[in-house]
């Protein structure tokens, strides 16, 4: 059963992973990179790891997220 539900945590961060990769627009790709986050703190948990998934959902799916999305309107306001 554990074996189980590591491949397919493992399968759900890799699938997360391909679909950052595969995103084109920053904005979409910021929300993609926070599900992305929480797969792995999913992974993490799943690995016995509760401390690093903690940190995780609070880096991860939350604070890196939403600076890209500052960095994207930021740019996007001043144009060259």
């Amino acid at each position: 059963m554990n074996t189980i539900l590591i491949g397919a945590a493992l399968t759900l961060v890799a699938l997360g992973g391909a679909a950052v990769a595969g995103t084109a627009e920053p904005g979409r790709q910021a929300v993609t990179l926070s599900l992305f986050g929480l797969a792995l703190a999913v992974l993490f948990f799943v690995l016995q790891a509760p401390d690093v998934a903690l940190s995780q959902i609070a880096v991860g799916t939350a604070v890196v997220p939403l600076m890209v999305m500052l960095a994207v309107r930021k740019i996007d306001r001043n144009p060259p």
